[in-house]
């Protein structure tokens, strides 16, 4: 009933800028929180950014200055934009969408994008 499909992904220099997007679609009738985690190899899923209905941002310590969260809620997108990027910022990067009411169904829903690869290296 619900995807979310990232992309923007790819490999970059360190230093290096990428824009990552996210777009949910489906039977949504509205979207609390929408965030972006990482998962690199050997390691846990980790929070990067979250963004609420109200605009407001969380981020990890180590993207905050760097990476900036927003999102465009009448096009149910969230966006992370990334600067100076690392090579320890490489790993795949996913979307979530938490607090989700469908049109079709009573409740709320948590759903996650498949991933988008994020390499930096030289």
């Amino acid at each position: 009933q619900v995807q979310l499909v990232e992309s923007g992904g790819g490999l970059v220099q360190p230093g290096g800028s990428l824009r990552l997007s996210c777009v949910a679609s489906g039977t949504i009738f509205s979207i609390g929180a929408m965030g972006w985690y990482r998962q690199a190899p050997g390691k846990q899923r980790e929070l990067v950014a979250t963004i609420s209905s109200g605009a407001s941002t969380n981020y990890a310590d180590s993207v905050k200055g760097r990476f900036t969260i927003s999102r465009d809620t009448a096009k149910n997108t969230v966006y992370l934009q990334m600067k100076s990027l690392k090579p320890e910022d490489t790993a795949v990067y996913y979307c979530n969408a938490d607090s989700v009411r469908l049109w079709v169904s009573p409740g709320e829903y948590d759903y996650w994008g498949q991933g988008t690869q994020v390499t930096v290296s030289s």
